[in-house]
């Protein structure tokens, strides 16, 4: 058995759910894959795959091998670039993960320019506010925002996010303005799902005092642009990242509520899985994306306490 040509045969068929199709683009015959990957399995003195007559599925052993399979692989094409040149190490698929608001607002501008500085690179960029599994949905890279509690990951913070609370002066003037964080218990909540505290709204004051008001929301949504539609059409209270309350706040869309009073902060990472070997790709995308940031001056690099509000 030639075992790198098993092991790229068994990575594609995962990755394809199909040996036919692992075949097709590997340019073997279909019995070829099926033999080659039942020698691995003899060999291993495991079953990889469960197999129906529409597609073949990795087994919870298939699974666990294939993490390792892949970085076998990829660090083999790693060594062979290090005889080439970085224009050839710096192509192929880069898989992105970030949040809705931060990705389309603030990270598209990298994306364009370091697409732009990497032509043979194609990014695949997707926006979503849930944390996606980047070893089961096949990602390089992710933005992340708040705690992390994944011991797969590998973390660099790139810095600390302002939250403030806003509503637009409509809503305003027909339910009052806030005096006191108390007053959000009178109020209607826009509910982001993925703050933790849920409908717990814990405030830091100028003092230093805490108040935590637990608050009635009138939306939940686990889209940060629907809770900010909500915002803007004046059906409550949100809470607002602070680079993207500027904008809001310049042209009258939204007043500050509770100005002196502060959401706290929230960590910004950007992760990569950790039992796989990082390529030149990605250290230098999430390089540039720290300059980016830091030229951006909309993240806080003070080392601070991430509260359990994140």
């Amino acid at each position: 058995m030639d075992r790198l040509t098993a092991l790229t045969s068994f990575v594609r068929a995962c990755e394809t759910g199909s040996f036919s199709a692992a075949a097709r683009e590997l340019g073997f015959t279909q019995p070829a894959v099926s033999q080659q990957i039942r020698a691995l399995e003899q060999h291993l003195g495991v079953r990889l795959f469960d197999r129906t007559t529409r597609r073949v599925l990795p087994t919870e052993d298939g699974a666990r091998y294939l993490d390792h399979a892949r970085d076998i692989l990829e660090r083999l094409e790693a060594a062979d670039r290090v005889v080439g040149n970085e224009q050839t190490a710096m192509c192929g698929r880069l898989a992105i993960s970030a949040p809705v608001g931060f990705g389309s607002d603030i990270l598209s501008p990298y994306l364009i320019a370091f697409k732009k500085d990497h032509p043979d690179i194609l990014l695949d960029v997707s926006l979503v506010d849930r944390f996606v599994d980047l070893v089961e949905e096949r990602m390089d890279v992710a933005i992340r925002m708040g705690r992390l509690d994944d011991d797969r990951l590998i973390v660099r913070r790139l810095g600390m996010i302002g939250r403030t609370l806003a509503a637009t002066a409509d809503y305003l003037d027909r339910r009052g303005r806030l005096q006191t964080p108390e007053d959000l218990a009178e109020h209607d909540y826009l509910l982001f799902a993925h703050v933790v505290t849920g409908d717990r709204v814990p405030l830091e004051g100028p003092d230093g005092r805490i108040a935590e008001v637990r608050v009635k929301p009138v939306l939940r949504s686990d889209h940060k642009t629907v809770v900010h539609q909500a915002l803007l059409a004046g059906l409550g209270v949100g809470l607002v990242h602070t680079p993207f309350l500027g904008a809001m706040l310049e042209s009258g869309s939204v007043e500050a509520v509770l100005p002196d009073w502060h959401y706290p902060k929230q960590a910004v990472h950007v992760v990569y899985p950790s039992n796989r070997f990082v390529p030149l790709k990605v250290r230098r995308f999430v390089d540039g994306l720290k300059r980016y940031l830091d030229d951006l001056g909309i993240l806080d690099e003070e080392p601070m306490e991430v509260r359990a509000a994140e």
